[in-house]
């Protein structure tokens, strides 16, 4: 079941809240609405030119790091 859009913020504010506290957190916001960037553009060229493999290493290489 998919869950409502006040649930993912609510539990997005609530990971905003536990890695950057309160005042870093309204900061994010603040620029967030002020920022023209426009992440599905973003997203469209973020592997553009990778292979699959490529793109399968860098995530493996990243929860390696990540452990």
């Amino acid at each position: 079941m998919m869950r409502t859009d006040t649930v993912v913020r609510v539990e997005a504010i609530d990971v905003l809240l536990a890695a950057l506290g309160e005042v870093d957190t309204e900061r994010f916001i603040s620029m967030i609405k002020r920022d023209t960037f426009d992440y599905t553009e973003w997203r469209k060229g973020l592997w553009k030119g990778k292979s699959i493999d490529e793109i399968h290493a860098l995530a493996t290489e990243y929860e390696r790091v990540r452990a």
